[in-house]
């Protein structure tokens, strides 16, 4: 089993959380007009990464907060964890 050290409540199961996606892509601006075409990029067309990457969960049962994960994809490592607002050092 994965475990997860959620940065308010310590280390906790995979069980506990929800994937939310990698933490890298941005969403489009609000309130700007954006076309069909780079909305489609935004939702569905994006690649599936391999290695390590920053990505986002929710401690859903839990504190309920969202936090960044620096995780291996291929070998589910995890190096750090971070608050939703937090930066990676």
């Amino acid at each position: 089993m994965l475990y997860i050290k959620c940065p308010h409540c310590g280390m906790r199961p995979q069980i506990e959380f929800s994937y939310g996606g990698d933490a890298s892509v941005k969403r489009p601006d609000l309130n700007k007009e954006i076309s069909d075409k780079e909305w489609d990029d935004f939702v569905y067309n994006r690649k599936s990464l391999r290695g390590k990457h920053l990505e986002l969960w929710q401690h859903i049962s839990g504190c309920r907060q969202w936090i960044k994960v620096e995780r291996d994809t291929a070998t589910h490592e995890i190096f750090k964890t971070f608050k939703a607002d937090e930066g990676v050092v």
